[in-house]
């Protein structure tokens, strides 16, 4: 606002001046020829005593045109609200330093709960935020290191000189140590935290100043998701990541649109009954090379980009489709956080149940403790309305995270899948063992049915059964299967497979 009010004063400033000669000029014209048509005798005197006028009159203009000019450049290098120096001045003093002194390092620091401030406060309780951590940095650096504001809560540190990269990162962890404290703000006091991400180069690696900054944001970026509170220094290999992970989103797209993924499917076994009552839904990417890439590889990148949403629909529809001839088993389908943080998510199941015509009765969405935790409210709101469907929720991976019994009494799951890893451990590990026969007793408790994942023994089968457990999965049974498998193990009494039967018998 303030550098808007600068350019309009500037260019009011500029006008006024042209203006003001000009009539001083029209002025100077009009007395010149009034006195020649009168003949005095003195039009030459008068003309020139008229144009010393205009030009003395344009000189002082042009002064104090220029000095509002050279005002303006200054306020140009200046943030508008913390008043440090800004990016603009940041790529200049860049520009000198490293002409002089043959090494520059910078910090880019960000506030990790800088974004909390705004949401519960308001923006002008983070703007006094922001001003307050702009005089803490001044104040713990000193007049050795430059401290700008880039914009929003990203302020930058810089160094020059010999070692200026190994002083700037203890620099670095002064500011991290300040900033772990509170900071006060009129009557409040603010956790803001900050992560850094550290570059620095010389002329015998020079670089541009962009490029400089854009390392140091590329390894900010890695020290938020390495945790944050932390330093990082820039390493080539973040640029390779990041170019890998560009090269798998591009080829994740092209894989749902060339019709790459396929689906499997893994049933699972009542455990008085020994025959299937479920399957869960499994998703395979097969590329045109003959390379298998896994879920755990391009699961994550899909749920970074965004893309997991245009995947998982795709799941879902197809999964609905498949399972509409597998008489009244339920279809089990895994949601990510990424979907489950779409507010239009639950419509969209909504109308792919009316598309297919899948029984919503039939469905079970899984969902991961991660799914939750990150925003149980917004979660909570989506479950409540997917159940409105008649859609069922599980919750996957029991055992492995965060979840306990306030959690579970806070969404009503209608199963709990004890994961693999408890399973496995309850084997030999009397604590482990407690704590699953803990679980199942919790989930009977409140009324949830129980799986139990992961089995590939029948030492293991009759361990979860005694437990208390109502379904079993895992290879002493079935591996994933092709859709086009599925229905002949239907109505069947199921035992080992002799795939898990010569495992079993290797084990003993």
């Amino acid at each position: 606002m303030r550098m808007t009010n600068s350019r309009q004063f500037a260019r009011f400033v500029v006008l006024g001046s042209l203006g003001l000669l000009s009539a001083i000029f029209a002025v100077t014209t009009m007395v010149a020829a009034q006195v020649a048509a009168s003949d005095t005798g003195r039009p030459a005197h008068v003309a020139f005593i008229g144009f010393c006028v205009f030009v003395g009159a344009a000189c002082v203009l042009g002064i104090l045109a220029l000095r509002y000019f050279r005002g303006l450049e200054r306020l140009g290098l200046r943030d508008s609200l913390t008043s440090l120096p800004n990016r603009r001045a940041l790529h200049l003093d860049f520009t000198k330093q490293i002409h002089l002194h043959g090494e520059v390092g910078i910090a880019l620091l960000n506030f990790d709960g800088f974004r909390l401030v705004n949401d519960h406060y308001g923006h002008q309780v983070g703007d006094a935020a922001l001003i307050e951590a702009g005089r803490l940095l001044k104040r713990v650096c000193g007049a050795e290191t430059w401290v700008y504001r880039l914009g929003g809560d990203d302020f930058c540190l810089m160094m020059s000189g010999a070692l200026a990269g190994t002083f700037l990162e203890g620099q670095s962890r002064r500011v991290m140590e300040h900033l772990a404290k509170p900071i006060s703000v009129g009557d409040r006091r603010l956790m803001l935290g900050a992560s850094i991400g550290l570059a620095s180069c010389s002329t015998h690696n020079a670089c541009a100043s962009s490029e400089l900054l854009r390392r140091a944001d590329v390894a900010m970026s890695a020290s938020k998701k390495g945790g944050r509170m932390r330093c990082t220094w820039f390493s080539e290999s973040f640029d390779r990541k990041r170019e890998d992970k560009r090269q798998l989103d591009e080829e994740l797209r092209g894989a749902l649109a060339g019709g790459e993924f396929r689906l499997a499917y893994q049933p699972l076994v009542s455990s008085d009954e020994r025959k299937v009552v479920a399957v869960e839904c499994l998703l395979r990417w097969d590329r045109p090379d003959g390379q298998q890439i896994g879920p755990h590889v391009f699961i994550p990148a899909a749920e970074e980009s965004g893309f997991i949403n245009a995947i998982g629909l795709w799941v879902l529809r197809q999964a609905c489709t498949d399972a509409l001839q597998w008489d009244d088993i339920i279809l089990s389908v895994n949601i990510s956080a990424a979907q489950l943080r779409n507010p239009e998510f639950p419509i969209l199941i909504g109308q792919i149940l009316e598309e297919t015509g899948f029984d919503p009765r039939r469905l079970e969405l899984e969902v991961t403790e991660t799914c939750l935790v990150f925003d149980p409210t917004l979660a909570e709101r989506s479950l409540d309305l997917i159940r409105k469907f008649g859609v069922r929720i599980a919750l996957d991976d029991f055992g492995t995270g965060y979840a306990s019994i306030g959690f579970l009494r806070q969404f009503r799951f209608e199963k709990l899948k004890i994961d693999r890893s408890l399973v496995v451990q309850a084997g030999s590990d009397e604590g482990s063992r407690a704590m699953m026969l803990s679980s199942i007793a919790v989930a009977r408790a409140m009324q949830m049915g129980v799986t139990a994942e992961g089995i590939e023994t029948e030492e293991q089968a009759a361990m979860v059964r005694a437990a208390g457990c109502d379904h079993l999965q895992g290879w002493l049974y079935f591996r994933a299967l092709p859709a086009a498998e599925i229905a002949q193990h239907l109505g069947k009494t199921i035992t080992a497979s002799p795939v898990a039967a010569a495992l079993t018998a290797r084990v003993a």
